[in-house]
């Protein structure tokens, strides 16, 4: 599953752990992306939207009962 928002763009970032002694490893922060039925492009489907994006109001979710209209 790619970690990918479908709205924005976001994806992982790349930076390091530091710890107290400076000893640098490389590490990943991953976007906290959700799986969400919403309309996009006039169709409802299943889309991954980060969190940012479903909080702005960026995508319409709509409920289970309603089919494409």
């Amino acid at each position: 599953m790619s970690k990918i928002c479908e709205i924005c763009g976001k994806k992982p970032m790349v930076g390091n752990y530091v710890s107290h002694a400076h000893n640098v490893n490389k590490r990943r922060f991953n976007p906290n992306i959700q799986r969400v039925r919403a309309r996009h492009q006039g169709q409802v489907k299943k889309i991954m939207a980060c969190t940012r994006c479903i909080r702005s109001g960026k995508i319409e979710k709509v409920p289970r009962g309603i089919q494409n209209n």
